[in-house]
């Protein structure tokens, strides 16, 4: 495991995530703090259930109130969820400020700088509040190409056959 690295998975293909906690599981099992922080994908309550049993060696974070995905909110609705996905960007950033772990995993932030909820400077800011030795994993299905610059490994994944 590479010190203070940021590291992107993304594309269409599945197992992002999978491999973003594969990496936190290493990370954890190494005795080190691991922070994973989920957007655009609801409450996730049978996932979280399981999830909570990796706590307190992964803390697990969502911030979104909903109990659809993302895509599937009205206006109205995204527009509350939008506060509370910016609310989980800042926890993040203030996370990472306090060097509080070693690996901060943000499972989805490139689907939140797809819909328009961060800006390129809220990453930028988020990104410069790492601590040298930190890392960070950006899981997604779109890279926008100016993440490409502030990323340190990028990792493609898609199906080759489905």
């Amino acid at each position: 495991m590479g010190s203070g690295r940021v590291q992107i998975y993304y594309g269409d293909g599945r197992g992002k995530s999978t491999a973003a906690l594969g990496y936190a599981l290493q990370t954890a099992t190494a005795g080190k703090n691991v922070f994973l922080i989920h957007f655009l994908k609801g409450k996730m309550a049978t996932e979280s259930a399981f999830m909570q049993r990796l706590e307190p060696e992964i803390k697990i974070f969502h911030f979104e109130k909903s109990e659809g995905r993302y895509e599937e909110l009205s206006e109205q609705e995204k527009t509350e969820e939008n506060r509370n996905i910016k609310n989980g960007v800042n926890f993040a950033r203030k996370v990472l400020l306090n060097d509080e772990c070693s690996l901060l995993v943000l499972d989805e932030l490139l689907g939140v700088i797809d819909h328009a909820v961060v800006t390129k400077e809220d990453v930028q800011a988020l990104f410069d509040a790492k601590a040298e030795e930190t890392q960070i994993i950006v899981t997604g299905r779109k890279l926008p190409d100016y993440l490409r610059d502030m990323a340190d490994e990028i990792y493609q994944i898609q199906a080759e056959k489905s």
